[in-house]
């Protein structure tokens, strides 16, 4: 399988390094990305191809994918610069990892509609990241396939029957790594004002954070049982937890992540806005 990426950031990277050698030779990946040091490091790295430009790139038309790993506001012009580029009659996949940018809209700025819309997460820079997932109509079963074993490459993949649902994803997973750092700085902070020094507080609450996290995640029980069994009535988490409820923490939480759903919905609005 010959694999192009348009964009060689952190995202892009963290999947080459899954990909190379594993599921295709890094010969047969190929990097676009303007920035000439980001592709001497993953040339040497990974033995990837590369090129500063996607026009008129000869590996970019011969891929059987190209992944579009560029920021959200630059897509309408690089789907310019690949439109003529895309050979309909071969049928490549386009995969596109951009937040915020609809399968409609790019599918009308590519003139050609196979594409699988994703939303990984910031995790999948050290492969524990997770990625929702998307197909339109013109996407073939084993296109289907080719962008579930890329994906994999940094994580498991969660597939949508409904496009709608990314700006969900967007909320709890996209977006979700920032909910849990903020909750570990605020443990810090806690540490700290009991008494802790800076180092003992990260220490305790990163611990507790990954801990949890695995004994969750490992457990065929749910969360809210796992919880129940650390919180005796009357005892210190008990307490710790009433104070939390009567500020409305987990309702703030929830508020949150419907904010960021409506603002990832706006921001397709916005993006995908006619022109």
């Amino acid at each position: 399988m010959k694999i192009a990426f348009i964009g060689g950031g952190n995202m892009a990277s963290a999947l080459i390094a899954g990909l190379a050698g594993k599921l295709t030779a890094g010969a047969n990946i190929h990097v676009v990305d303007p920035n000439a040091d980001a592709l001497d490091r993953l040339r040497t790295q990974y033995g990837v191809t590369t090129a500063t430009a996607a026009d008129a790139d000869a590996a970019v038309a011969a891929a059987d994918v190209i992944v579009l790993a560029v920021k959200p506001q630059s897509m309408r012009d690089v789907a310019a610069q690949l439109r003529p580029l895309i050979d309909t009659a071969r049928q490549p996949l386009v995969v596109s990892i951009a937040a915020g940018i609809r399968s409609a809209d790019l599918a009308r700025w590519l003139g050609y509609g196979a594409i699988v819309r994703c939303m990984p997460n910031t995790p999948a820079l050290i492969g524990m990241g997770i990625t929702g997932m998307t197909a339109t109509a013109g996407v073939s079963v084993q296109q289907k396939q080719a962008a579930d074993d890329i994906l994999r490459a940094v994580g498991p993949t969660v597939w949508l029957d409904d496009e709608a649902q990314i700006d969900a994803v967007t909320a709890i997973s996209g977006s979700g790594p920032a909910y849990v750092f903020y909750f570990i700085e605020a443990m810090q902070q806690a540490a700290k004002e009991l008494g802790l020094s800076d180092e003992q507080g990260t220490q305790l609450a990163l611990a507790t954070f990954a801990g949890a996290a695995q004994l969750a995640t490992q457990s065929s029980e749910p969360v809210s049982l796992l919880r129940e069994r650390v919180t005796s009535k009357g005892g210190t988490t008990y307490a710790a937890l009433t104070s939390m409820e009567q500020s409305g923490v987990k309702a703030a939480i929830v508020n949150g992540a419907k904010a960021a759903a409506a603002r990832g919905k706006e921001l397709g609005d916005e993006l995908g806005a006619a022109g």
